[in-house]
């Protein structure tokens, strides 16, 4: 007896949901839902050596590829990552680890979300499906290409689109959360200032040798409290370069941080201005990732 696709699409959320032991219901739907092949084209397509994206020594190695025996979408839907552009080494995420990305952001119906890095769209679109009509979801991507299949892609969603823009210096309306899909050095000035109360922001912080090598490092989540930004790392995460977000000394020194190998320590970020202090474990010149959590702050101040 032959699987119809929707049959597919669903064990294929079943899978996520146990590998990344998802907690939102509405992302698993949006994971059964959103048709992987519509974004990547017309198949047989290149499939990743699993074992060369995710060893840690696996820094500065490129990725090589087996390609699908035919042009079934059936394929698709497994864990794996798929080739957008081979030679240039872009991908289509892991479907696990995304997910468990978008899981952190705590999406709700009607949440307002950019996904800066948004590549051809299809996490763009389980984004969008998870908030649903009542949400806004844009998706933003510097590579021209990119971003014009992305825009064709998203077409058939009302509450989702995507721009060409570099995602650096777009100009953010106020968001419930934001997901950045490459590695940056540091979060910019924007992103922070673009979270309303409650907000949410992921971002990988990445060290690397170059703008077209993968760098490795670990994701940030950042979420906008009352009394400042909460923060801490969840996971580990090897991901192409965000252009425009580096910066060769700040890639050197959070090289340093992360070889302390104290990450589980960071509590909170810090905007305001404040000497370097054995609490700082990534002292910033417009941000600090401290040990401190944000009441603990309020009363070493008020001392």
């Amino acid at each position: 007896m032959s699987i119809s696709l929707d049959d597919l699409r669903t064990y294929y959320a079943e899978e996520i949901r146990a590998v990344a032991n998802l907690k939102t219901e509405a992302l698993i739907t949006a994971l059964a839902k959103v048709p992987r092949e519509r974004f990547l084209g017309p198949g047989p397509w290149k499939i990743a050596n699993p074992e060369a994206l995710q060893s840690p020594t696996g820094h500065g190695k490129r990725a090589n590829y087996r390609t699908t025996p035919d042009d079934n979408p059936r394929h698709l839907y497994h864990n794996v990552v798929v080739a957008i552009d081979a030679e240039r080494q872009l991908n289509n995420g892991q479907p696990a680890t995304l997910a468990t990305f978008i899981d952190a952001l705590e999406l709700r119906a009607g949440n307002r979300v950019v996904h800066i890095g948004c590549g051809v769209g299809y996490y763009t679109a389980i984004i969008a499906e998870t908030v649903g009509p009542q949400g806004r979801v844009v998706g933003v991507e510097l590579d021209a290409e990119l971003a014009g299949r992305a825009k064709e892609n998203l077409s058939y969603l009302s509450q989702a689109e995507a721009v060409h823009a570099d995602g650096g210096e777009y100009e953010l309306q106020p968001v419930d959360a934001l997901l950045v899909n490459a590695g940056a050095t540091h979060p910019r000035t924007r992103w922070l200032d673009s979270l309303l109360p409650g907000g949410r922001l992921l971002i990988p912080l990445t060290i690397g040798q170059d703008e077209n090598v993968h760098g490795v490092g670990l994701m940030l989540k950042i979420k906008r409290e009352q009394n400042g930004y909460s923060a801490r790392f969840i996971s580990s995460v090897m991901i192409f370069p965000c252009i425009g977000s580096r910066d060769e000394e700040a890639n050197q020194r959070l090289r340093e941080a992360m070889m302390k190998g104290t990450w589980a320590s960071v509590q909170s970020l810090r905007r305001d201005k404040h000497e370097a202090a054995e609490s700082c474990w990534f002292h910033g010149n417009d941000y600090c990732l401290s040990t401190l959590s944000n009441e603990e702050q309020v009363n070493t101040t008020a001392r």
